[in-house]
């Protein structure tokens, strides 16, 4: 009887336990995920920076900001944000073709939310 009470009263302890222990991870939180450049010049990249802030419990690692075309590039914090902590992801456009246009960057990290899309619009004249 006293080893099944030692028992349960073990497993009991480890799932206490167990439940307990919380994992601290890291989370983004934007100013914007979405930004629309309105009426740009045709040949004059534009750029604009997303900005960050660090709301989790340990620090964020970006280890890799990927756009969808060849015609934009993105460049990150690449040393770890920590909790309470702010960062940038600057992304450009080269704006060589006339018209509208709609650009995604894939922002992958250590966070809550592993994979993050931030998005640039707008039209060259």
């Amino acid at each position: 009887m006293m080893k099944k009470t030692l028992g349960i009263l073990m497993a009991f302890i480890a799932v206490v336990s167990f439940t307990a222990m919380t994992v601290a991870i890291g989370e983004f939180k934007f100013e914007k995920e979405t930004h629309d450049f309105g009426s740009i010049p045709q040949n004059q990249p534009a750029s604009f920076d997303f900005k960050f802030a660090n709301n989790g419990d340990a620090p964020i690692i970006i280890s890799e900001v990927k756009p969808s075309c060849g015609c934009s590039v993105a460049e990150f914090t690449k040393t770890p944000i920590k909790p309470g902590e702010s960062g940038t992801i600057t992304v450009t456009y080269n704006a060589a073709a006339k018209g509208p246009f709609t650009k995604q960057f894939t922002v992958k990290s250590n966070t809550k939310t592993p994979v993050k899309t931030l998005t640039v619009k707008g039209n060259v004249q």
